[in-house]
């Protein structure tokens, strides 16, 4: 009896200290675990690192597209308003050639007229 309560006390207290490692964890990792999770931390730190200037640079990146898209759609609209300049300027140009053509042509039928009429006066 004495062996039975000894061997239920020992059980119990085997579980009790099981349980307590169980709970609280192991503080022992062998070194060279130990290194590899250093590693590990370090190897996180630098990609947060350079994720954080590489967000850095995708948001400047982000700005100077937005500020050259402005630039383009300001040029867009000035070369609308230049072609329509130049158009109307095309359709002016083209209607002052008519008027030019017009009075040059009225001179040159008033002084064929002269002609045939200095003509004819040396006839008669």
């Amino acid at each position: 009896m004495i062996n039975m309560q000894v061997g239920r006390m020992a059980g119990w207290a085997v579980l009790v200290v099981a349980m307590a490692l169980g709970v609280s964890g192991c503080d022992y990792w062998p070194p060279a675990l130990q290194a590899q999770i250093e590693q590990l931390k370090a190897d996180v730190q630098t990609a947060a690192a350079e994720k954080t200037k590489v967000d850095a640079q995708v948001a400047t990146l982000t700005g100077e597209k937005a500020a050259l898209v402005n630039k383009v759609e300001e040029l867009s609209r000035l070369l609308r308003t230049r072609a329509d300049q130049v158009a109307s300027l095309e359709q002016s140009l083209a209607s002052e050639r008519e008027k030019v053509a017009k009075l040059s042509a009225k001179p040159a039928a008033k002084a064929a007229a002269a002609k045939k009429k200095a003509a004819a006066a040396k006839k008669r």
